[in-house]
């Protein structure tokens, strides 16, 4: 769906030091960003809000970075953080493609993937955010041990995306194709889950756990 362009989103989302408008500025300092050193999780493709604000209400020792393209999008993010009253969430403005340089080796602990374009044509499957190509670009920082959340609800995308994360160096620790009724307690519904799942239509989750590289004896 094409988004209508809202001209005064910029200025508002610009009045607010949360959002990050020169996120290379911060490469391998988002803690002194933050003013402290609890680990950072990151969502790509933030969409209105609702995912990141609830988890950083709920995780106030954690830091997290919400990454989308649209101001028109962003200024319904920047709104839900600000109603709920949270000072440990970073709004970036970044084509998700452009990734590389914002974040230093190991600066992050966790990263959040929700309902991304499935992209479904074969000419057109690199986009996806859990693609191989996407996934070694992620390794570059986020730390061994740490995880990828991955949900959807398109089944052929979920499939593949299980054999990107194995291609790619990720053990599958949790892997569910009906979410809501798989007793995973940690899930919050995004506003997009909240419409399909009213309509009968299942979610699809894993946990993709990046593996430890033993060094060298």
């Amino acid at each position: 769906m094409r988004l209508r362009k809202k001209w005064w989103a910029r200025p508002e989302l610009e009045s607010n030091s949360i959002f990050i408008t020169n996120p290379k500025d911060n490469f391998g300092r988002w803690n002194e960003e933050f003013k402290n050193k609890n680990e950072i999780h990151l969502e790509l493709g933030c969409g209105r809000g609702r995912f990141i604000s609830e988890k950083a209400k709920q995780n106030p020792n954690v830091n997290f970075v919400a990454i989308d393209l649209k101001d028109e999008v962003l200024i319904f993010t920047l709104r839900s953080v600000l109603e709920a009253e949270v000072s440990n969430v970073r709004i970036v403005p970044l084509n998700i493609q452009l990734i590389e340089g914002i974040f230093a080796e190991d600066e992050i602990s966790k990263i959040y993937i929700n309902f991304c374009n499935p992209w479904p044509k074969d000419r057109h499957k690199k986009r996806r955010l859990t693609h191989t190509r996407f996934l070694e670009e992620y390794k570059k920082f986020l730390r061994p041990g740490g995880e990828i959340w991955f949900k959807t609800d398109d089944t052929e995308l979920f499939e593949e995306s299980i054999e990107y994360f194995k291609e790619s160096g990720f053990n599958i620790e949790y892997l569910t194709y009906d979410l809501h009724n798989s007793g995973f307690k940690e899930n919050i519904v995004t506003e997009y889950e909240g419409k399909f799942t009213s309509k009968g239509m299942k979610t699809m989750f894993l946990i993709g756990k990046l593996k430890f590289i033993e060094a060298d004896k």
